[in-house]
């Protein structure tokens, strides 16, 4: 049974999965253009990290990075064991559930063309295309997307 969980980024089934996904986008994109927090980034206290369990498996990972007016979607990743078993619709759904809790009135991510079935996801949950926003520079890969939670 998939469960979603606050979970530690450092602990080894999510810091696998982590490492994992880090190396995928290292081997999709010029290092410009990653935007991936790494381990300890994730434990900092504006972020909220989530795992997805099914059954003592680590099969997701997902977090949210509270800023003042905004929340952003980041280390979303579907081990490719459970993909299409709706591990990153359950993730999608408790980091939007926290942004809520949170108060803050958008959530926002950065993604890219090349990830297909990121992008469908991404669209099915309500977000629609944005311009850049926060830290991010201009480049080629990247597209920005946004949800209203109002």
């Amino acid at each position: 049974m998939l469960s979603v969980e606050p979970a530690d980024p450092t602990a080894p089934g999510p810091r696998a999965l982590l490492e994992e996904s880090h190396a995928l986008m290292r081997t999709l994109f010029p290092p410009e253009d990653n935007y991936f927090l790494d381990l300890e980034e994730l434990r900092a206290p504006d972020i909220r990290f989530f795992a997805a369990r099914d059954g003592d498996r680590i099969v997701g990972t997902g977090a949210l990075a509270l800023k003042p007016d905004y929340a952003e979607v980041k280390s979303m990743f579907t081990a490719p064991r459970a993909r299409g078993k709706g591990v990153a619709a359950a993730l999608l759904r408790a980091l939007e559930g926290e942004a809520r809790k949170a108060e803050r009135p958008v959530l926002r991510l950065e993604t890219a063309e090349a990830l297909e079935a990121a992008m469908r996801l991404y669209e099915r949950h309500g977000f629609t295309r944005r311009g850049i926003f926060g830290d991010y520079r201009p480049n080629t890969t990247s597209v920005f997307m946004e949800k209203p939670l109002t």
